[in-house]
């Protein structure tokens, strides 16, 4: 009958165990003599030559297996579906880039204080204006929807139509977008200087509520679409002054905003 590595192991321990108390008892009742007289090269090699086996039958015993780590449940992110929305788009009033006869028409709505908005421009918009906008595929246009929650939104909105009276809308709005958790009537005005613009009448603009009409008709186009957040993206085909297509809610990741872009191109989109 084959034994098991356990009961092989059990004579070995049992002999190494003698072994051992022969060693003590040598130094014991001999302390004055060393360990190589009281044993002989010939044990002292036994001893070796069992410890050796019992390491190799140790080794192939099977291990008992430590506490089992459970991985951390991951919770789901919720994510905004996209749903289907129709815009009128209103004229006038807008800021866009991009062939006006592009077959891809997105409208964003943004607050300068939202912070998603921010990420948006500078971590996503990049690639979009890259792939879509400068090859001629995409209109993009940006409207205004300062929240009230954001005391310095509308101020903001006004900083980037009092920029553009003077050609450096797009220049405004990247240094709004890019620092919206500092905003004010300091970083407006130092802004400005750094486009090199006329700090009279950007200040004068800004003061005087020049754009106050073309920001409020842009939220209450907002709101007629039942858009209360920010940032929110149309996505479609724009037909005279409407634009049929697909909501987008949130900062989302570049390749959702593709995906929708080449639904449309390719006439896929539902």
């Amino acid at each position: 009958m084959k034994l098991s590595p356990q009961q092989e192991k059990e004579p070995m321990v049992r002999s190494l165990t003698a072994w051992i108390c022969l060693l003590f008892l040598c130094l014991a009742f001999s302390p004055s003599i060393g360990v190589a007289e009281c044993l002989s090269r010939e044990q002292g090699d036994t001893i070796l030559e069992e410890l050796r086996q019992i390491r190799t039958i140790l080794d192939r015993l099977p291990r008992r297996p430590g506490p089992m780590q459970v991985p951390a449940p991951q919770v789901p992110v919720p994510q905004e579906p996209a749903t289907q929305k129709k815009l009128i788009l209103t004229p006038g009033g807008d800021y866009s880039l991009g062939r006006a006869d592009a077959q891809v028409t997105i409208v964003e709505y943004t607050d300068y204080e939202c912070q998603f908005c921010g990420r948006f421009w500078t971590s996503t918009f990049p690639e979009i204006k890259k792939n879509f906008i400068d090859t001629g595929k995409v209109r993009f246009v940006k409207r205004d929807l300062p929240l009230e929650a954001h005391p310095n939104a509308f101020r903001g909105a006004q900083a980037s139509r009092c920029a553009g009276d003077q050609g450096k809308y797009w220049e405004m709005h990247g240094l709004l977008s890019a620092n919206s958790s500092t905003l004010g009537p300091d970083a407006y005005i130092r802004f400005a200087r750094d486009l090199s613009l006329d700090a009279h009448a950007f200040k004068a603009c800004i003061e005087g509520d020049r754009h106050l009409a073309d920001i409020r008709a842009s939220s209450l186009g907002a709101a007629a679409a039942g858009i209360t957040m920010t940032p929110v993206f149309v996505i479609g085909t724009a037909k005279g002054d409407t634009l049929d297509g697909i909501e987008i809610k949130g900062a989302k990741p570049y390749a959702v905003f593709e995906q929708v872009i080449t639904d449309f191109l390719r006439g896929r989109a539902k």
